[in-house]
């Protein structure tokens, strides 16, 4: 079960019989256990989202971390970046309990090291399993304390003192966020009574069950409601956010769906503007227009796989000051590396504000090409799927595997890479024209 359950970067399962409390008590022993081992302070911040069970789950893991002697500060609710912002605040190792974009059945864990610093399989997750198959002697130390800390509005401060004053105080906007029940209804009004805009908010009661929809703007079904009531109110902006509000879409006037290459290649030249010469990230299925405008203005692209502790620990290693991925992950130097929807989103508004543009006319420059958005395949067997591809295409075209298979040739490229929490095969196509977009996409799926 925990092969299962602990992934790449994060933990998730479901809630009845694989994510419980029971499985919370004990990862809180063994994360108690493995940051005593990294010499990391001995305090934990722990976020929780709204769903049903991430309370309870948040109960059973204080329980355990304090068994071993650990102190406890809990945030209360939290989405994953205002998690993130604390452990880089207070500069203490955190565990968010959030299964995300996945439907109601399922939680999981995001923990980081102090700092924010991520813990993906390769820095600590393998570690902490480990530590729970063995388990944990008790320790000799007292039982740690637990106590709460509000940290909200230091979250909104902190976001907004990123961006010169009256940054949005100037262009009115009429924006429209849904927050799909998740923790964006949380966090969105805190930051939007503060800027220059009228705000037209959908589904911001919080509601672990998803009664509207799936958090999950990556899906086209869930962004269909938000796209109709941009047009509807003749908004400027639509802001869609996932469960634990960690990613963010765009949809412009017209109820299109930003492609968020776009939105990487606009943040992208922001951060040169402010960071001459400096180093951009962008994860291998992100538009080859980003690489192309990073260089255009004057930054070096580094190219990733995809994931956000793959991305962070990149950052780090290379100084870059802001990666950005196609699954609408924003990583942000400034912000202890870490992945912000609600950054993403400043960002976004800051530009529009600062033009009289329209956001499909200010984002014309960084769509260049044409793109199938991530297509998902339900298989049995991905690698023996992906190796079939494979086998069509490597004579002819150059092929690597950074992250499952990228195939690239002069006008197209395509990436094929297992999904790291579902039995997905996910596939990226990108060409110059929409008629070898659409041949590329059709032969590949038919492969699969």
């Amino acid at each position: 079960m925990l092969e299962k359950i602990i992934k790449a970067y994060d933990i998730r399962g479901l809630v009845k019989d694989e994510v419980t409390p029971d499985f919370s008590f004990s990862l809180g022993v063994a994360f108690a256990k493995f940051l005593e081992i990294e010499r990391e302070p001995a305090t934990i911040v722990v976020g929780e989202d709204m769903r049903p069970s991430s309370a309870p789950l948040a109960d059973a893991f204080s329980d355990g971390a304090t068994s071993q002697g650990m102190d406890v500060i809990r945030i209360g609710l939290a989405s994953t970046d205002m998690l993130y912002f604390a452990s880089g605040k207070l500069n203490l190792p955190g565990v968010m309990f959030t299964a995300s974009h996945n439907p109601a059945k399922y939680n999981g864990m995001k923990l980081c090291k102090s700092g924010a610093r991520p813990i993906g399989q390769e820095s600590g997750l393998v570690k902490i399993r480990q530590l729970i198959e063995e388990g944990v002697p008790m320790s000799n130390r007292p039982v740690g304390n637990v106590r709460k800390q509000e940290l909200l509005s230091d979250y909104v401060d902190y976001l907004l003192t990123r961006f010169p004053k009256n940054t949005f105080k100037k262009r009115k906007l009429k924006v429209v966020i849904d927050a799909g029940n998740g923790m964006a209804g949380f966090t969105a009004p805190a930051v939007m009574e503060q800027l220059n805009v009228e705000l037209i908010p959908m589904y911001f009661e919080l509601d672990g069950n998803f009664p509207n929809h799936e958090a999950n703007p990556i899906e086209p079904e869930n962004l269909k409601a938000l796209q109709k009531k941009v047009k509807k109110e003749k908004a400027d902006i639509g802001l869609a956010f996932d469960g634990d509000a960690d990613r963010c879409f765009l949809i412009d006037e017209n109820g299109d769906l930003v492609n968020p290459s776009a939105l990487t290649g606009l943040i992208a030249v922001r951060e040169l503007k402010a960071n001459p010469g400096a180093t951009i990230i962008y994860n291998l299925i992100s538009s080859k227009a980003v690489a192309e405008v990073i260089s255009e203005n004057g930054g070096i692209a580094l190219r990733s796989r995809v994931g956000h502790s793959y991305i962070k620990t990149l950052m780090a290693e290379s100084g870059a000051v802001f990666g950005g991925e196609h699954s609408g992950h924003f990583y942000f130097g400034d912000f202890w590396r870490a992945d912000s929807g609600m950054l993403a989103a400043l960002y976004a508004l800051a530009e529009l504000m600062a033009t009289p543009k329209s956001l499909s006319n200010l984002l014309e420059p960084y769509n260049r090409y044409f793109s199938s958005g991530e297509i998902n395949s339900k298989v049995k067997d991905a690698s023996k799927s992906i190796k079939l591809v494979k086998d069509k295409y490597q004579d002819k075209y150059e092929v690597d595997e950074l992250d499952g298979l990228t195939v690239t040739a002069e006008n197209w490229w395509f990436n094929l890479r297992p999904s790291n929490t579902e039995p997905l095969l996910r596939l990226n196509v990108e060409a110059d024209t929409q008629k070898q977009m659409a041949e590329i996409r059709d032969t590949v799926l038919n492969l699969i």
